[in-house]
């Protein structure tokens, strides 16, 4: 019996830490993007990363200057995206892309994805700015 409750309590344990851990990698929208701040970005695909909490993919732009820049682009989580239609194959390295989000509060060469538009004009992602995921 004493096994069976010391194994319960390590197990309840283990749970609770791994639940505060992914709570508090978590960020707000608001913390680290915003909203006031829209940027459009037009570049080609360089990476995609299907992973939690949020995916991402990174696209080349080149500036006035001819300096290329690699912007991180973020997503919602792969579980949100799934529901929403999305594949990891949706967008594929080497695809011309624009897109439209919010700006990183640090003026890093980063943004979180309102929308997604292919150089063919086909529009593959698309959210309301204001979800908060």
């Amino acid at each position: 019996m004493k096994t069976i409750i010391k194994l319960a309590t390590l197990t309840l344990a283990v749970a609770a830490f791994g639940i505060s851990n992914t709570t508090m990698a978590h960020h707000s929208f608001a913390a680290q993007y915003d909203i006031n701040q829209p940027v459009t970005i037009v570049g080609q695909v360089t990476k995609v990363e299907w992973t939690n909490p949020h995916a991402r993919f990174y696209v080349d732009v080149t500036d006035d200057a001819g300096t290329v820049h690699n912007w991180n682009i973020e997503l919602g989580s792969p579980n949100f995206l799934r529901r929403a239609g999305w594949s990891r194959n949706d967008l594929q390295i080497g695809d011309e892309v624009t897109v439209n989000g919010s700006l990183a509060r640090s003026g890093a060469d980063m943004a979180n994805a309102d929308s997604i538009i292919l150089k063919s004009g086909e529009q593959v992602f698309g959210r309301n700015a204001a979800d908060n995921f």
